[in-house]
């Protein structure tokens, strides 16, 4: 295969990315819906977002670990393909709390197969001062396949009910496994010296500056995840608070446009690092996203508009860190060992991807799913993202 230019390559890359996660908002973007169908507690629909990531947190060590000995693009192949599997098998086989977990937590799996290896092939193909960039794009893009998630599974739900978003949902990942054969080339490959890949791990946990940015990557990713798992219940929550006649835009648009401005506030983001210093600048971000998400959480009653408009800028502040972590611990990785610093990466903060959205559904449980469970909860994520500047405390000035 003809080696494409970078910014095509990554163009390619990012395209897979955005189809392949079709499904990844399916479930949290009709949470409301499952919530009253299927008679589930805050508890139990926090179980089945968070079975998501943890199928992820279960198998991404293997499969980004494994991209520095064998080729990522066939590992992507395989996630896409999973990923149409078990959105069909989600529209014909889902009835309730168990079947929904399981085959959630096997598509968590196909987004291991997915992303992470799609990020090695970037790093693998863009080297120097413009590699940052590229990954700040591949990084950013995940929110533009959040985003159409949401939307797409909104408004065919409408339309034909949500097995049918399912249905669509595994029609992108089929597109994404197209891309990933046709027109991205293969991976870098480094030689086996014989050991094991655990031994490779214990290489990246010793990279003091690795596990800076990869800690730092889970508080952000605990905040992000809780956010998306449960924005539209919560904005489901202030519609029920509004007056009669109040005008209402419905919660999977608003969570479209919140995961949306995702992309160009991950770019800014990592923009403003190169500039100022990644440290500073995360720091900041990290700081004021956890202010506003507090804030988020003591809104429901206000009129609509304004708890849109507040969601809105939150989603700015939640992704604005987003890229500027992941381009630090791949310029932090041990030379040769990018692909097990990415599995690494990844897993500790899917890890916290897993937690958060459950932690928050418990949350709501304990205090009674009222409007002060509601603010409560969005102090749990705010916790969380808080622990983000002390664990780059460890770094050293940039």
């Amino acid at each position: 295969m003809r080696q494409p230019a970078p910014y095509r390559l990554t163009l390619l890359v990012c395209l897979a990315e955005i189809f392949g996660l079709a499904s990844i908002a399916v479930f949290p973007a009709l949470l409301p819906t499952f919530q009253t169908d299927w008679r589930l507690s805050h508890t139990e629909a926090g179980w089945i977002s968070a079975a998501y990531y943890a199928g992820y947190m279960i198998l991404v060590p293997v499969l980004a670990g494994i991209t520095d000995r064998m080729d990522a693009r066939k590992i992507m192949g395989l996630g896409a393909f999973l990923g149409a599997l078990t959105a069909i098998a989600f529209a014909l086989l889902a009835r309730g709390f168990w079947s929904a977990l399981i085959l959630r937590f096997l598509a968590g799996i196909s987004l291991a197969g997915i992303y992470m290896p799609g990020l090695k092939v970037v790093s693998d193909h863009t080297e120097g001062t413009l590699q940052s960039r590229f990954i700040s794009f591949y990084t950013a893009s995940f929110s533009i396949g959040a985003s159409l998630s949401y939307l797409l599974a909104g408004e065919i739900n409408a339309l034909a009910g949500w097995r049918w978003s399912f249905t669509a949902s595994a029609a992108g990942a089929a597109v994404a496994l197209i891309i990933v054969f046709l027109y991205v080339p293969p991976g870098k490959i480094r030689p086996s010296k014989g050991h094991a890949l655990l031994a490779d791990f214990k290489v990246v946990f010793r990279s003091r500056p690795s596990m800076a940015y990869v800690l730092g990557y889970a508080a952000h990713m605990w905040e992000l995840f809780s956010m998306r798992s449960w924005i539209v219940a919560f904005l489901a929550f202030s519609i029920q608070m509004q007056p009669a006649g109040a005008y209402i835009w419905s919660p999977t648009r608003i969570a479209f446009l919140i995961n949306l401005i995702g992309l160009p506030a991950s770019i800014g983001g990592n923009e403003l690092s190169r500039k100022f210093g990644r440290r500073k600048v995360i720091t900041a971000v990290m700081v004021g996203s956890a202010v506003l998400g507090s804030a988020l959480g003591f809104t429901a009653p206000l009129p609509y508009f304004l708890v849109a408009i507040l969601a809105f800028l939150y989603g700015i502040t939640v992704t604005g860190d987003s890229a500027s972590l992941t381009a630090g611990v791949v310029a932090a990785a041990p030379v040769g060992f990018r692909g097990t610093t990415l599995a690494v990466h990844s897993t500790i903060g899917f890890g916290a991807a897993f937690l958060g959205p459950l932690t928050v559904g418990v949350v709501l449980d304990f205090f009674g799913g009222n409007q002060f469970a509601w603010a409560m909860g969005f102090l749990t994520m705010a916790a969380g993202c808080l622990l983000g500047p002390l664990f780059l405390s460890r770094l050293k000035s940039e």
